[in-house]
This record gives structure tokens, sequence and C-alpha cells, in this order.
């Protein structure tokens, strides 16, 4: 007797295949997607207390090693390099995929994959970016654990077959998980979600996000403790006189925003026109040793120099640098932070262009705190009006700094208030995230995540029209059922396949298959008819050329531009001037109908 078959086609044990079909048939999908948001709220939090746990680990034992030796600057030299490296070769070799960028994957696998990631990326990122920032690459753990966290979701919702508008919402259900349980911040982890990811904020998204975040913020609590992630105590109030200060901050912390940006844009491009992997790892490798090895401060995620500033220590900054005997001039201070903020964007840019993995949270963060801390300390040096709290302004511009690289307000207040239980300063950090906000927009539209995908016409956003003709591809609404004709047909050959055709478009083709022209049926109908003209006319002279032609892969917002610009209702599609199908406004408007009920339903 054979043995019972234990599983189905697709490599699924039986008994799950039952509990699907039953949970289909028993289980509403809303009741079950809050069910799966609290797994996966477990799950990105116990993701991220490993990222932790790793990171930690890691540089403990390379500090441990240069503490050994004869001097800690060759950590600095020497570390940074070696991280990448290991990593380079860990993601060439063994993940054999780009596992870089993570929220900007996120965000492309959300509008233009159905929301679905590979399941490698649960894990691959925590250990390249866990040796990355534990060697001392100038990068944050927070991409690296969006990318797991979303990860997470999206395999979750894909092994119950759920749907990819569900899918979406699992995906920002463990991206919010994965920020809740790195920072200890719930409410920033489903604001990140909203603002960043940009899933709208309905009846079935509010409930999963919550959930998720609240339970990954739980376990990052069980397991750490309730002490906020930077050490921040209050000792002088904000008050009226020292809001004009915070506006004048936030304007400075949207053009620091903007520099920040511009030079990750500028960096990835320099290394995207190196066609070696290798001499693009040495290239990056050089560059991060040496600002590493002359400003320390921005060896790995920098958290130790804002737990010193928040302290209101200002003499942190230099520790461990060769400045560090000139601590005693205000001036030198001053110009060694400036510096330091100005190199913080080369510095993490080449980590990720020579090959390590890491994300731009914690030097947004970073970058925002020496900002604030800097600008507070020239208005106290010049005495500009009543003097300003160093510790209150380096906090403030954390948040001002996230919320123009992010190009997320909301996220950067909860967040730095979570973050360092700083609530009494919701005013200002109000007042100078908005305006960073501001500011950045007004000179760059994307954020740091978002642009690349928006140059290439794949950005989801909150704009539901947009939103849904991105979601549409071009292949899904080709019609080929069009009968093709040649040049040198006559008239009574075309007049046969217009009898065999239920069609009122014809594509003239050459012998090659290339696109001539077409045959409107309207055009031709006085002299179809005419019998004394079948053997005089041809195609060719009486064939039209068509308004315009879309191309294979063309995003659906540019076909509609298309449209638009030409009053056509119907455009032949070509693949390299070749002969594809047509592509009707018709087909178009049912099948966004079709999506826009499907993702957009409560």
């Amino acid at each position: 007797m054979a043995a019972p078959q234990t599983e189905t086609a697709s490599g699924m044990p039986q008994w799950f295949q039952k509990f699907i079909l039953w949970r289909e048939h028993h289980v509403k999908e809303k009741n079950f997607v809050i069910f799966l948001s609290f797994v996966v709220g477990i799950f990105g939090g116990l993701a991220a207390m490993v990222l932790k746990w790793l990171i930690h680990t890691i540089g403990g034992f390379v500090l441990s090693l240069a503490n050994a030796g004869s001097g800690i600057h060759w950590v600095y030299i020497l570390c940074p390099a070696i991280g990448v490296v290991i990593v380079a070769l860990y993601v060439r070799y063994i993940v054999k995929d780009d596992i870089s960028h993570g929220v900007t994957r996120v965000l492309y696998a959300i509008s233009q994959k159905k929301s679905r990631l590979k399941r490698h990326n649960i894990y691959t990122s925590i250990v390249a970016s866990s040796v990355t920032i534990g060697f001392g690459g100038s990068v944050g753990a927070e991409g690296p654990i969006v990318y797991t966290g979303a990860s997470i979701g999206s395999n979750l919702g894909s092994l119950f077959r759920l749907s990819p508008r569900i899918l979406m919402i699992l995906v920002g259900c463990g991206a919010a998980a994965g920020i809740a349980g790195i920072f200890k911040a719930p409410i920033a982890g489903m604001l990140f979600t909203l603002e960043v990811l940009m899933l709208d904020l309905t009846t079935v998204s509010v409930m999963p996000l919550l959930i998720a975040s609240i339970t990954s913020c739980t376990i990052a609590y069980a397991y750490t403790g309730y002490d906020f992630e930077f050490f921040f105590v209050q000792s002088e109030n904000f008050t009226i006189a020292r809001v004009p200060y915070a506006l004048i901050l936030g304007v400075a912390c949207g053009l620091v925003s903007l520099y920040f940006t511009r030079v990750m844009n500028m960096m990835e491009n320099f290394f995207g026109r190196f066609k070696n992997r290798w001499n693009k790892t040495a290239v990056g490798c050089s560059i991060l040793s040496l600002l590493v090895f002359l400003f320390p401060p921005l060896y790995g995620e920098g958290y130790g120099s804002i737990n010193g500033l928040l302290r209101g220590d200002v003499e942190s900054i230099l520790q461990g640098s060769l400045f560090h005997g000139e601590g005693s001039s205000v001036i030198f201070i001053m110009l060694f932070i400036a510096v330091v903020i100005a190199t913080k964007a080369f510095a993490t840019s080449s980590t990720n262009g020579a090959g390590g993995v890491g994300g731009t949270f914690a030097p947004s963060l970073y970058v925002g705190c020496l900002t604030g801390f800097l600008f507070a300390f020239i208005v106290n040096y010049f005495g500009i009006g009543p003097g300003v709290s160093t510790k209150n302004f380096a906090l403030i511009g954390m948040a001002g700094v996230m919320s123009g690289v992010m190009h997320a307000p909301l996220m950067a207040i909860f967040l730095t208030a979570e973050l360092t239980g700083g609530y009494q300063l919701f005013l200002p950090l109000l007042i100078v995230s908005t305006i960073s906000y501001g500011t950045i927009k007004i000179f760059e539209p994307y954020s740091i995540y978002t642009m690349r995908l928006a140059k290439r016409g794949q950005l989801l956003t909150h704009h539901k029209d947009k939103a849904v003709l991105r979601l549409l591809k071009i292949d899904s609404v080709i019609e080929t059922g069009f009968l093709p004709v040649k040049p040198e047909m006559t008239l009574k050959e075309m007049v046969e396949v217009i009898s065999q055709s239920n069609r009122n478009l014809f594509p003239v083709l050459s012998d090659d298959g290339m696109l001539l022209g077409v045959v409107l049926l309207d055009e031709i109908r006085n002299i179809m008819f005419r019998p004394d003209l079948y053997r005089k006319m041809r195609v060719s002279t009486f064939m039209s050329t068509p308004a315009a032609k879309i191309e294979v892969g063309e995003s659906m917002e540019k076909v509609m531009k298309t449209f638009d610009q030409t009053g056509a209702w119907n455009l032949p599609v070509v693949e390299n001037g070749k002969y594809v199908g047509f592509v009707s406004k018709s087909k178009i408007f049912n099948s966004y109908r079709r999506v826009l009920r499907h993702y957009c339903e409560d």
C-alpha cells in the first residue's frame, strides 16, 4: 500500500493546506489580518533585538581588540574597511542579490511587485548591516530592519495566499514593527509607514499598523528595559522668546537636509560609474577610512556622540580624534562640528557605495543633532539675544534634519520625542520639523528614499489616481486580436481581411514585423464598396501614420499623457519598432476601475 501523501503539489503540507481552506471559510479576512499583524509585530521586534545585539557584540569585540593594541587610531583606519569588504564578499558570493537601499526596495516591491519580497531578505540584511556597523561603517541599522520587517510581513502573507492589497498592509506592518522595535518608538513606527511608505490611513490599515508597532515595541522593552534610547534631561524650559530661533533653525535644518540628500545622490552616481565592483570597493573603503580616521565621530552609528551632546558635553565630539588637544578653542570646536556635519554624507554614501549595507536614519539623526548643537553654540558664543540651551536645540535639530531628509515631519517629531523622552519640547519640535520640511520641498519634491523611483515613474503616492495608474502595467492592457495587413495588398484583399475581422483597426506590417502604419475602417468606407478600385488601389496608398506609438515598458502614467495629447482612443504598442498590439483608452479605464476598487476598499 502506498504511503499517504503528506504534501500538496505546491510543496505545502496537507494539514496546512486544509488550515488555509478552513480559514478562508470560517475567519473573516479583516480579523485574520489583525492576528497576522500581531505575529509580524512579534517577529519584527525579535529581529530588531537580534540586529542590535549583533551590532553591539561585533562592535564590542572590535573595540576590545583595539584597546588591547598600541592605540585606537588604527581601528578607525582598518576596521570600517574590513567590515565593508566582508559584507561585499557576503553579498556577492552568498546572497547573490542586491540588498542595499532597503527602504527604496520596499517601496519598489509595493509599487511594482505586488508587495512581494524574497525570503532571504528576512535575514540577509540583518547579517550584512550588523557586520557593516559593528566594524564602524558610518550608516544606521534602521533601513535594514525596515527591509527585514517588510519581508517578514510579505512572506507571511504570501504563505497564507493573501491578496496583494493585504500583502501591502502586512509589508507596512513589518516596516512599522522594525522601526518600533529598533527605536522603542511605536507611534513613529506607524507614522513611518504612512509618511515614507505612503500607505493610506484607512479603517483596514490603522489597527494592524498599531498592533504591529505596539507588539514590537513591547518586545524591545521586555529585552532592553524601559529606558529611552538616548539619555536626555531637560534643564532649561523652552520659552516663547526662543521661537524665532526655532524658526531659523528650521530653515537651517532644511538646507542641511538638502545638502545631505544632494551629496548622497552625487556620491551614488559617482560609485555607479565604476564598472569593476572591486575598484568601487577599494575607492569607497579608502574614502571611508580616511574620513573616519580624521573625524572619529563618523565611526559607526554615532549614537555615542549624540548622547554626549544631549548631555551638553561638547568635548565628547572630539573624543578619540587627533585634534583632542585643541578642545579648549571654541572656534576650533565649531569648525570641527561643521566639518563633521559636511562629511557625514560622504562617509555614509562611501560605506554603502563600497559594498556595505546600512540606512540613512541614524546618519540623519546624527547630522541633525550636530546641526542643532552647532546652531545653539554659535548663538551663545556671539551673544545673539537671550541664550539658548545647546541640549534642547541638539534634540530639536534631530527632528529637523530627519524631517527634511525623509520628508516625514510627523514621524520625525514623534520619533525624536520617543527616543529621548523630550515631550516637553513638543512645540519647538513641531516648528522646526515643519519649517525644515517646507524648506527642502522648495528644492527637492521627493525624499532620499523615493526620488530614485519617482524618476522612473515607479513610485506610489497618496494621490489615488497616480498610485492606481502605477499599479497598472502596460502588458496587462495590450490587445492582440487585430488582423495585420501588408502594404502591397490590394483593396480587394483588404476587404477580404475586413470580412474576417470584428475590429475596425488594422496594423500595416512589413515582412519582418515592423509597424509601418494603420488602416482605419472609417477612412476607407467610401471606397471599399467600389469593385472598380479593387485592383487599382493598394494598402500603401490609403494607410495612415498612427498619432503616436507606445513602447513596451512605458509607465501607465506616460501612456495616459500620450492619449491626452493625441486625442486617440487606440494606439499601437511596439518593441524596438516591431508591432506588439494595441492599447485602448477604454481598456485602461476598465482596468483602472478594477484596480481602484480592489486596492482602495476599506
